[in-house]
């Protein structure tokens, strides 16, 4: 029998059209998306599945819509297969999924804890201050001192995630960020390409938005995990009702530690991961991670008949 971790995605895997089938098909999929208006007073499925691409990718509504989805597809992936996870995790947003779908905060909760996370992220730093990058072909030591020197020389640069043994982001103020582009190409990088994305995440520009959400979480009651949830800045620990308040507040300002996240999965025996939600982001840095995993997802139909066929022994 699969041993399975669940991953669920996080900002930047949101397209325009995701989830529409999933919605269309199953009444699970359809509630959620249903609750998300009424919790938000916005038309998530419209944003979803119409756009337009402009609308989709402004933070404040890529998070709570790619959250929805993954709720939406957990949800409808549950009522298809009696399924038993070894162990849950989310890439940064993703992590809200992960706790959502494994019973510590409700869907209600976790909306709106995303929806004033991502505005205190955005309202961190100004637009054009801040910029993220994704340098490939170089170990986390080498990048880790390349930001380091340019941080001594010209403003805040670090790792926000550690995706792969060869693949980190770094984030910070613009400049630094384009010179640590730079010397990496210098000493042999492969890629270093700018993000797509509105703020520099996971790193200290954002301590005022973590403080911020610290307020927000204060009055919740937070639940055990039915399925052990990784957290991003601290793997070699799991979420509790005790633990999870400190560790969302540390996610925002320290870096997505994704690399030692799957090679922890393993460790608990885990052999095939189940992406969750929009794209299959997650499922290329597994492999890369570890190339002997089994890797299926869920974001449209056929992905879950794909899914279901593979776990109930059809192919």
């Amino acid at each position: 029998m699969a041993r399975l971790g669940i991953v669920f995605p996080g900002q930047g895997s949101q397209y325009v059209g995701m989830g529409r089938e999933l919605f269309q098909q199953f009444k699970p999929a359809r509630a959620c998306f249903e609750e998300a208006k009424t919790v938000l007073g916005s038309d998530i499925s419209g944003l979803c599945f119409e756009g337009p691409r402009e609308a989709l990718d402004l933070t404040r509504n890529t998070q709570v819509a790619t959250l929805t989805l993954e709720i939406a597809a957990w949800r409808v992936l549950e009522q298809e297969l009696s399924l038993c996870p070894s162990a849950m995790a989310g890439h940064s947003l993703g992590e809200y999924g992960a706790l959502c779908a494994a019973g510590a905060m409700s869907f209600s909760d976790a909306l709106q804890i995303v929806q004033a996370r991502a505005a205190y992220q955005q309202e961190a730093v100004p637009p054009g201050l801040g910029a993220n990058a994704a340098i490939q072909g170089l170990s986390r030591d080498t990048v880790e001192a390349i930001c380091l020197e340019v941080t001594a020389e010209s403003g805040l640069v670090s790792p926000s995630c550690y995706n792969a043994q060869d693949q980190t982001v770094v984030s910070g103020c613009m400049l630094p960020v384009e010179k640590v582009m730079a010397k990496a190409l210098e000493k042999g990088a492969k890629r270093a390409v700018k993000l797509p994305l509105s703020a520099p995440f996971h790193c200290a520009l954002l301590e005022g938005a973590a403080r911020r959400l610290d307020g927000t979480l204060e009055p919740l009651i937070f639940r055990d995990c039915t399925v052990p949830v990784i957290p991003n800045c601290d793997p070699g620990t799991f979420h509790s009702a005790a633990t999870t308040r400190a560790l969302l507040v540390r996610q925002i300002y320290q870096p997505v530690r994704w690399l030692e996240t799957i090679e922890k999965m393993t460790a608990m025996g885990v052999d095939t991961v189940i992406e969750v939600g929009p794209k299959r982001v997650l499922s290329v840095l597994a492999l890369r991670i570890n190339k002997g995993l089994r890797i299926l997802n869920v974001e449209n139909l056929e992905s879950l008949q794909r899914t279901v066929d593979a776990l109930s022994g059809k192919s």
